[in-house]
């Protein structure tokens, strides 16, 4: 009987793809970089609906639909590894002290809920401005995870992911700034 059972097990996982368990670097940061994209996609679409700029609404709906299209994914990749898509875990607890880079429970990069209204609440180029100093923050903060699970050594979907992350976003940061130059606009907020 403990024999037949032991075969059993033993066949139900054999064959079974070595997929990243909880815990590990490539769990946490689907996990983490979905929320962390979650708020981008919400800035985004505010751009999209709001800016004054065609540039800059466009930029919007790009992030937008980008960020969405990684989220669902990076959720993918949680439902076929087998694990939730929740956690208990404080954000950024898979990166060697990453829980020391969080505001409080905040991740790098990601603006307050007072600054989500404030963008929300803004009219004519402030919603461009805000938009733009809001979101080269956030993807610079991104940029942390990704760090980190390059160097955790992915696997090859993965470190495309990030990588590719990485090149778009660093891109989308110049030319964030080129924008906030053309509106005589600090590159921080205030």
């Amino acid at each position: 009987m403990v024999v037949g059972l032991l075969g059993f097990m033993i066949g139900l996982n054999a064959g079974r793809p070595n997929w990243p368990a909880d815990g590990s670097a490539e769990v946490g940061f689907a996990r983490d970089m979905s929320a962390h994209h979650a708020q981008a996609v919400e800035m985004g679409m505010i751009a999209f609906q709001k800016a004054t700029r065609d540039e800059v609404r466009s930029l919007g709906a790009d992030v937008a639909m980008t960020q969405k299209g990684q989220i669902g994914l990076m959720q993918g990749w949680l439902a076929t590894w087998g694990v939730s898509t929740n956690t208990s875990d404080r954000p950024m607890a898979w990166i060697p002290g990453g829980e020391e880079m969080l505001d409080g429970n905040r991740m790098p990069g990601m603006a307050t809920r007072e600054e989500m209204n404030q963008l929300i609440d803004a009219t004519g180029e402030q919603v461009d401005i805000l938009f733009l100093q809001y979101m080269i923050r956030h993807h610079v903060g991104g940029f942390h995870m990704v760090d980190a699970v390059l160097e955790a050594d992915p696997s090859p979907p993965v470190r495309e992911l990030a990588e590719s992350m990485e090149r778009n976003q660093r891109a989308e940061v110049s030319t964030m700034q080129g924008y906030l130059r053309d509106l005589g606009a600090s590159q921080l907020p205030n």
